[in-house]
């Protein structure tokens, strides 16, 4: 999951940070805290828990890109 932190300014979606977003590309948003209010407070933290470690994971490198994956799989054998 490739996560973009996003602000609302005058009705406009504005990037908070550097972001490496494919030109053209179309994306779906959810807002976190509408997913979070029909969370208990132990799925609220283990839904934060899943993002910081995604966030990590992905600073290492440990995930791959999913177009990458697509590339590969759509590439002829």
């Amino acid at each position: 999951m490739h996560a973009v932190k996003v602000q609302v300014r005058n009705g406009q979606l504005v990037v908070e940070e550097p972001a490496e977003l494919p030109e053209g590309s179309v994306w779906g948003l959810v807002r976190v805290d509408s997913l979070t209010d029909e969370m208990d407070a132990e799925e609220h933290a283990e839904f934060l828990r899943g993002l910081e470690s995604s966030a990590a994971e992905a600073d290492a490198g440990k995930l791959v890109d999913a177009a990458d994956v697509l590339a590969k799989l759509r590439a002829p054998a």
